[in-house]
């Protein structure tokens, strides 16, 4: 079974793949627009894409994405991110003048940046372990890049500091995504698949709507919907409706399942007083991979 990611080997993706998707293959993508076309011309099984760090927050443009292509989501999990100084053999800390990684990792290392390699320059990539193997190859000892231990041993590299992101509490949550009715994923849009779900097991269901109006009480009365039928709502999300300023989308995820009945009741008072509404998928709560 093929599953994409985006990035290249040793990414903190491909660990959400083997974690999400035991045995499967791991397929790096360029991008995470590549992992979701890759899922819907049906050329991999599924998709892992990251949703949100709790150090630096969410990848938006995967919320984008969620709305725009005919795919659910069908399981999670949260793996926690170490992150690593890497360089080429001879390499130290002190001569480090320049860190390359992905937006998020430098982010999440900020801290370490500023107090250990005040001076270094700072450059983005579009992945850690892309960051990781571009080290490799110009074998720079004046360079370094922030990755993964799996990375360290997929590139060769030195580990010139362990554990440099800022709080250690740092965990960044995957998604699984899949065509509606294949094998392991929804068998309707946002019913969780029958091998996924026992009679223990917890289910959330992520929507996203836009309102008609903005106008004064007009979010409240949209999320009311959820508290007049004590549905918990574990995280609210908004992000600007293209074409439409002043205009929001809003992401939910809620405790429940789309076979429930209060769930049920729920989305279809949401669709009478929201302009649209849908439902990106019900599925397993994940566990955490340390």
């Amino acid at each position: 079974m093929k599953v994409a990611f985006q990035g290249e080997t040793g990414a903190y993706s491909e660990e959400a793949v083997f974690a999400l998707c035991p045995g499967a293959t791991p397929v790096g993508c360029p991008s995470f627009e590549r992992v979701f076309e890759s899922v819907v011309s049906g050329d991999v099984a599924h998709g892992v894409v990251p949703i949100e760090n709790s150090l630096h927050g969410s990848v938006h443009q995967n919320y984008d994405h969620l709305r725009e292509y005919p795919l659910v989501i069908s399981g999670e999990v949260q793996v926690r991110i170490r992150h690593l100084l890497l360089g080429v053999a001879g390499a130290t800390l002190g001569n480090i003048r320049t860190v390359h990684s992905h937006p998020q990792a430098l982010g999440q290392c900020r801290i370490f940046l500023k107090e250990k390699l005040p001076d270094a320059e700072i450059f983005p990539a579009y992945d850690t372990a892309g960051a990781a193997k571009m080290i490799a190859e110009n074998a720079d000892p004046e360079s370094a890049a922030i990755a993964s231990v799996r990375a360290a041993h997929e590139y060769d590299l030195e580990i010139l500091a362990e554990s440099i992101e800022s709080n250690q509490n740092n965990f960044t949550r995957f998604l699984k995504l899949s065509l509606p009715g294949t094998d392991g994923a929804a068998l309707v849009p946002g019913t969780p698949a029958e091998s996924e779900v026992g009679a223990n097991v917890e289910i959330k269901t992520s929507v996203v709507y836009a309102q008609h109006e903005n106008v004064p009480g007009s979010l409240f009365k949209s999320l009311a919907v959820f508290a007049l039928r004590d549905i918990d709502l574990l995280k609210i999300e908004s992000r600007p409706l293209v074409g439409s300023p002043g205009k929001y989308l809003f992401y939910l995820d809620l405790g429940g399942s789309t076979e429930d009945e209060s769930v049920i009741n729920a989305l279809r008072h949401l669709e009478e007083v929201a302009a649209s509404v849908k439902v990106l998928g019900s599925y397993p709560v994940g566990h955490k991979v340390e």
